[in-house]
């Protein structure tokens, strides 16, 4: 049973924390082989009553033998995790590259620790160089499970979807992550055609965050009338830079895809709507701003995605 870490236990840490546990869930019970590091708030709730998950048909609680609000808590316990699941926002990531490095454990207690980032946007590996991390043990993933932080310590599941993950992982993490999402009714998948995936996943962020962080409405609003211009004009822009970084993907295909994800999440609040409602910083700069600056590398012009960007970014709620 390997032990993994969610490094970034937030709405979407704290359920993949959940989903890789194995172990008794009764109230007395205690999960052992997944720790979770995150805010201080969040952990110290978890630590006194468990993390409280809000599924349709009720709350649960699920208690955490381990859990960390700081990298100095992880290197003083006897927690040796085998995998680092990085579940923060995708601007975090310098600082928790800077944290990492200073902390030493990259060298120590993690020196044989897969790094997988579960994360929003796109540009993240990069970001996560400064490690200078071998290639074999820094992967990437992305997830369409819906989660919102609902309070310290609370989380809940706003809708069901796929979690893929690089082909390159070791067979053994994918055969126990496979095994873990699949009893709690969950998908994982193993893509050797990752950057395919992982660009479809960027479409529909590009489309319903920063409309949904604008209009202050839910998903479904993507599909209203008036915004399809916009909302056609998104995706062929990306899609077209999309075709210069190698990775093949047709309008139509792109357009009804996100089309379907926004009428299936319709009622769903998007996590850059959260995070202006919140008047915390957004992530516009690894979803629309990463197709913004791809195209200026290759001389295309992406005027919609310039302006989600700059609209995004000086809305009075958010501290770009």
């Amino acid at each position: 049973m390997p032990e993994i870490l969610i490094y970034g236990a937030g709405a979407i840490g704290s359920f993949m924390g959940y989903l890789l546990s194995e172990g008794p869930f009764a109230a007395e019970g205690m999960i052992e082989n997944v720790g979770l590091l995150g805010r201080a708030g969040h952990i110290k709730k978890i630590r006194e009553r468990g993390l409280e998950i809000a599924f349709p048909d009720g709350a649960k609680s699920f208690r955490f033998k381990n859990c960390f609000s700081s990298l100095e808590e992880l290197a003083a316990s006897d927690f040796y995790p085998e995998m680092v699941m990085v579940c923060v926002k995708a601007y975090s990531l310098p600082a928790l590259c800077q944290e990492l490095a200073g902390s030493g454990l990259p060298e120590g207690r993690l020196r044989d620790a897969a790094f997988l980032l579960l994360m929003n946007g796109m540009g993240n590996k990069e970001a996560f160089s400064a490690l200078r991390l071998p290639a074999s043990r820094l992967l990437e993933g992305i997830t369409s499970v819906g989660v919102k932080l609902s309070g310290e310590g609370r989380i809940e599941l706003k809708g069901w979807g796929k979690t893929v993950v690089e082909a390159r992982l070791d067979a053994g993490m994918q055969k126990y992550m496979s095994g873990r999402l699949a009893e709690k009714g969950f998908e994982a998948e193993f893509a050797d055609d990752f950057a395919t995936q992982q660009w479809n996943k960027l479409f529909v962020n590009a489309v319903i965050n920063p409309i949904t962080a604008l209009t202050r409405q839910e998903n479904g609003i993507v599909l209203s009338q008036s915004l399809q211009p916009t909302f056609r004009q998104i995706v062929r822009e990306a899609v077209g830079v999309a075709a210069c970084e190698g990775v093949a993907a047709d309008e139509e295909s792109a357009f009804e895809l996100v089309s379907s994800v926004a009428g299936k999440t319709a009622a769903n609040t998007s996590s850059m709507l959260q995070d202006v409602l919140k008047g915390r910083m957004t992530e516009i700069d690894s979803i629309n701003g990463y197709i913004v600056g791809l195209a200026k590398k290759h001389g295309l012009e992406t005027p919609v995605n310039e302006a989600m960007v700059a609209l995004v970014k000086s809305t009075s709620f958010c501290n770009e």
